[in-house]
Order: structure tokens, then sequence, then C-alpha cells
């Protein structure tokens, strides 16, 4: 009977350990929506085409059941024998960043997120507000108990292999041992030593990696301004405001006079109501008052008083290390590459946040994935490109028929670190 109890007891420990060690990581590895935004939202929308095509649906258009698992994890291979896959890259003309760490579950965590996804103001809310997002598959209360209660099961388990040890010899006429407190046992402390020093590990490692990232931030700003009127209502350029995105490294913040350029004119807002992240209205002429004092406007006179103007101070939103270069003016006008593309659909967005990550992961499976735009023999395409002479040649002669940001030494340490 005690070594029945022994036996019991050390796999119901073990499957304790394990479940106690895994039931994190498989929590996290279930949130559809957390990692489509961290490693798929680049190049895919969940229910349009973008660089890629839409996520939604996309194991009902697969060739074969299971055939998006190979996909995902070796699309290079597959572009070169595969049909569909081929057929995939000469529609959007690049090859995805493959993942062959991701496991069924996490890749099926992506697709039942997209599959439910719903854009916002296409819901059954009746007043055209945003839908409710999909609900997040977050198994770690569930993981919580279950590691709880294996706890408490062990304990009583090893409480009763101790009483019954204890009668077995007693009736043996051996003397007992006096039991020792489970705070005092070592292999407790062993135990619990280990776990902690797993979990203090694991938070440490993740909170370093996470370092200075700050995806989704959004601060209020000293003056209410909508990105969705300006620039998806009214349609005005992100590079009439941000003149150095194409021509320097910074994109710059536009300055009070930049702003008056319009405001000097447009006195009183009459669009649509704008509405803050917490629901509450804003009063769009109360903020144009606001831009007045910081110029030292009287728009009543038309007149400007010098001595009262000051400039806004807009509190920054991305920013990289002190030790990452990036060129505004090398992406937009030399790459061409749109505003979304990192900073997400900023036309749709009243206060701005942080869409992307900005990780340097994230860059570099933007450089694998995207095309360089080289011209042709009539002129058409980007002259930047044209010192490339030897893939110029290839892609004539059909060796490539594109060429990524990654073959031209995009992904270089001394690229983005010198």
């Amino acid at each position: 009977m005690s070594q029945i109890l022994k036996y019991t007891i050390k796999v119901v420990s073990v499957f304790f350990i394990l479940t106690f060690l895994i039931a994190p990581n498989n929590s996290f590895a279930q949130d559809g929506e957390a990692l489509f935004k961290a490693n798929c939202a680049s190049c895919h929308k969940p229910d349009a085409k973008y660089v890629g095509p839409p996520l939604k649906g996309a194991r009902e258009r697969e060739p074969e059941k299971g055939w998006v698992y190979k996909w995902v994890r070796n699309p290079i291979t597959m572009v070169q024998s595969d049909p569909y896959a081929k057929k995939l890259h000469e529609e959007y003309g690049s090859i995805m960043t493959p993942f062959p760490d991701w496991t069924d579950e996490e890749i099926d965590a992506v697709l039942d997120w997209a599959d439910a996804y719903v854009a916002p103001g296409a819901g059954g809310d009746g007043g055209g507000g945003a839908a409710a997002a999909a609900p997040k598959s977050d198994n770690t209360i569930l993981y919580g108990l279950l590691t709880l209660v294996l706890a408490i099961v062990a304990l009583i388990l090893l409480q009763v292999n101790s009483s019954l040890r204890r009668m077995a010899d007693e009736s043996e006429g051996i003397p007992g041992k006096k039991p020792v407190p489970f705070y005092r046992n070592k292999a407790f402390l062993l135990l619990f030593t280990i776990v902690a020093f797993i979990f203090a590990g694991y938070f440490l490692v993740e909170g370093a990696v996470g370092l200075g990232r700050q995806q989704g931030y959004q601060p209020e700003q000293p003056i209410f301004y909508s990105h969705e009127v300006h620039a998806g209502v009214n349609q005005i350029s992100c590079l009439y405001c941000h003149g150095g995105a194409q021509d320097g490294k910074h994109a710059n913040i536009p300055s009070v006079n930049v702003c008056m350029n319009c405001h000097i004119s447009v006195t009183e807002y009459t669009g649509d109501p704008i509405y803050r992240e917490d629901g509450t209205e804003v009063d769009a002429n109360a903020e144009i008052k606001k831009l007045y004092q910081y110029a030292g406007y009287n728009p009543d006179t038309k007149t400007y008083d010098e001595s009262k103007a000051k400039p806004i101070e807009w509190i920054r939103i991305h920013n990289l290390p002190d030790h990452v270069y990036f060129n505004h003016s090398q992406h937009v006008r030399v790459g061409q590459v749109a505003c979304q593309t990192c900073h997400g659909e900023v036309q749709k967005m009243d206060e701005v946040k942080q869409f992307a990550s900005l990780s340097m992961g994230w860059c570099i499976n933007c450089h694998r994935t995207t095309n360089v735009q080289f011209n042709d023999d009539k002129g058409n395409g980007n002259q930047f490109y044209s010192i490339y002479e030897k893939f110029h040649e290839d892609i004539k002669n059909n060796k490539y028929d594109s060429v990524t940001v990654e073959q031209i030494g995009g992904t270089d340490c001394a690229k983005c670190h010198y």
C-alpha cells in the first residue's frame, strides 16, 4: 500500500510541476489577437487584402486540410513546389516570413481570431460605433485553478503518505521520527526554489525583451487633434503636416504656423461629433481656441501677438532607442513605404497611438518580405536603386522575379547600428 501511494505521489507531483511550468506559456500562446499584432499585422489584415491576403477564411481557401500549417512554417520551399503557394506569390509579389517554431495551436489561434473579427463600425450595434472585438482565447484562470487544485492534492497525498508510514512503523515497533513541517522539508524547499527561479527568469527575460517598447501607447495631447477628421474626412496628406518624412531622417512635428495655414480660415468645427477613448464628447471648437492661444492669434481682430505665442508641447509617441538609426526619407521616398505600414490606419484614429511594436524583429521581417522597386528600361520605378546592376541583370535573365530588401543588405547589422 505504501509503495502504491509513493508511486501515485510521484506521478501527481511530476504532473503538477509540468502543468505549473507550461501553463503560462500556453495561455499566452492562445491569444490570437496578440500574436497577430506582434507578427502578422505589418503584412496582413484580418478582413482585407494588404501586403498579403486577408486571414479571414484562410483555412476555407487552402487546397487541402493542414496546408496552412506547412505554409506558415516554410513558405519559401512551398513557393518552389506547391501550385497554390506559387499562385499566392504571383498575386502578391512577395514571400511570407517563415515562422518555423509556431505550433498548430498558435496558428489556429490567429486564424480563429481573424475568422471571428468584426471591423469597427460593421457590427450590429445600430449606432455605427466600433463593434466588440472578438473575445481572446485566454486560459490563464483555468490553468491557475488547475495548478492550485493539483498543488492541494499533492500536499494532501504527501501528508497521507507520511501518516501511513508512521502508523506502519508504530505497528511494527519501529520508533517513529518526528514529522518535519513542509516549510522545513528540504524537498519542498528545493522544489519551491526551482519554480521561483524559473518564473523569475521567465518574467525577467520577458521584461528585458520588452524594455522600451510601448506598443499601444496613447497619451493625451495638449490639444485634441483628430487624425480621422484631418487625414480621413478632409483627406489631408500626411506629408503636408509631417513634411520632413520624405526629405529627411525625421518626420517633423508641424509647427503652429502649419496649423494656422488652415485654421486662420477654419474657425469652427461643423462635422460629426468626436469622442475620446473614454467615450466623452470633445468640444472641437474649444480645441481650436487652444490653438489660437498657442499661436497668439485673436480671431476677432485677426491679429497676432507674438508675446503670447508659444510652441505646442506635443507628447512624442513613437520613439526608437538611441542606438538605432532610422531614416524616414529612405523608407517614404526611396522605399515608397506607405505611412500606414508602420503607423497603422492613422486616418481612422482620433487620438493617435503606437500601432506597431517597432522591435528589431518586426523591422527585419518587413525587410525580408518587402520587394525593392527597381526601375525598368523605360525609366519607371525608383532611380535610387539603379546602382544595383547585378540584380537588374539577374531579373532580366529570369534568375529572380523580384528582389527583397534583405537581398540588398537590408538585414545587415550596420544598416541600423553604427
